[in-house]
């Protein structure tokens, strides 16, 4: 089974800086795009940052300039650094990646989400 577990999260004062991780385990092949999301309280669902296989990254303009997206595919490993920390920050973050599981001669790509992990901004 495949798993994607964050860690990381935890309290900061503004402007302070914290750093995520998304790990894969389990019978991983390979990360393909993966994608961290954040949910406020009272609040739906949304997209924070995106990277895809190849590196290339996208961020919402909310966190654009302050939050950094990259990944280690030897470790099927994707982080967050995020600098700046603002109270509107203050979320669960939740990793969701696109995973290739199998062999390298039979491989199909699946859709998974970690249970998240509490950020919390506040003086």
């Amino acid at each position: 089974q495949v798993r994607l577990v964050e860690s990381g999260g935890g309290l900061v004062q503004p402007e302070g800086s914290l750093a995520l991780s998304c790990a894969a385990s389990g019978s991983v092949f390979s990360l393909n795009d993966v994608h961290w999301y954040r949910q406020a309280p009272g609040k739906e669902r949304e997209l924070v940052a995106s990277i895809i296989s190849g590196g290339t990254t996208n961020y919402a303009d909310s966190v654009k300039g302050r939050f950094t997206m990259s990944r280690d595919n030897a470790k099927n490993t994707v982080y967050l650094q995020m600098n700046s920390l603002k109270p509107e920050d203050t979320a669960v973050y939740y990793c969701n990646a696109n995973v290739i599981t199998g062999t390298f001669f039979a491989q199909i790509n699946q859709n998974f989400w970690g249970p998240g992990t509490q950020v919390t901004v506040s003086s």
